[in-house]
């Protein structure tokens, strides 16, 4: 990711296609991406209805553009092609792929989307919840550096690799960490952006923050949300902190004198700094800057 393609990502609100009322306060919330759910929050009785719906919610984007993706039901399923090719026609900025396995689930999704003369602005993102997708995942984030592929993030659906593998939940999920930071691992090496797994108990803020801050410590760019009351937290604690910030500064500044033009590295505040530094300063800002932190 760089800065000239940044997008913010620090809140993913899951808002189920077939709730009117939570669909209406869409304009109003202040999260950087919507999923409109089609698969998990959706009773499947009201499968097919809900997709119908699809077309005049995504005409009905706020006029504070929030990223609007929409998650299909599984492409196996009775649901999922119709899903792809009617969520395609209305030109969401993503579509969410859940229970792929390997790469060619992404590859398939996107010959349909390329067949169906999809505009490249649709991308795909990738839902990681089954030990299959986990195991392949860096042969899956590979295809990031393709942009033929529509690859453009990946999601932790770490309460589905709970119940896949059986591990224990425990509040500081010491047992999923290790494949979180897999999953991180390979985003970056593939380029794309990352989104933790949901804080289940959405009236417990402390321990979303807590989830939140060790997420972004981890190197996730945002976390996936199922209640406007998330928002917030998230916001703060995917947004650079104000340290962070004024030390960015301090680098660009530093660079930027005379003295030290042309210099690979120099001294700051008895610390070395290197030019790598400086770019990482430079992203961090131009991030703030697009945020409004």
């Amino acid at each position: 990711m760089t800065s000239d393609t940044y997008r913010p990502r620090r809140s993913v609100l899951y808002v189920p296609a077939s709730n009117d009322k939570a669909l209406a306060k869409i304009a109003s919330l202040a999260c950087d991406t919507v999923i409109i759910d089609l698969e998990d929050g959706v009773a499947l009785a009201d499968k097919v209805s809900a997709r119908h719906k699809l077309t005049g919610i995504l005409a009905a984007r706020p006029a504070r553009r929030c990223e609007m993706v929409v998650r299909i039901n599984p492409l196996g399923s009775e649901w999922g092609i119709d899903d792809l090719l009617t969520v395609a026609k209305a030109e969401p900025d993503g579509i969410l792929l859940p229970k792929i396995g390997t790469p060619r689930d992404i590859l398939e999704a996107g010959d349909l989307l390329d067949d169906n003369f999809a505009p490249d602005i649709v991308k795909l993102w990738a839902m990681i919840e089954t030990p299959k997708a986990l195991l392949n995942v860096g042969a899956i984030a590979e295809l990031g550096r393709d942009q033929a592929s529509r690859l453009a993030c990946f999601v932790a659906g770490t309460n589905d690799l709970v119940k896949a593998t059986g591990i224990l939940a425990t509040p500081d999920r010491r047992y999923l960490t290790p494949w979180l930071l897999q999953l991180v691992l390979a985003a970056r090496a593939g380029g794309l952006d990352v989104i933790d797994g949901v804080a289940n108990d959405f009236r417990d803020l402390d321990a979303l923050a807590r989830e939140c801050a060790e997420a972004a410590a981890m190197g996730f760019d945002g976390k996936s949300l199922i209640h406007p009351a998330q928002i917030e937290p998230a916001n703060r604690a995917f947004a650079p902190a104000p340290e962070a910030l004024a030390r960015a500064r301090a680098i660009r500044e530093a660079f930027s004198r005379p003295e030290n033009a042309g210099k690979s590295v120099i001294a700051l505040d008895g610390r070395m700094v290197e030019r790598l530094h400086l770019a990482e300063a430079e992203k961090l800002l131009a991030k703030a800057a697009i945020i409004g932190a």
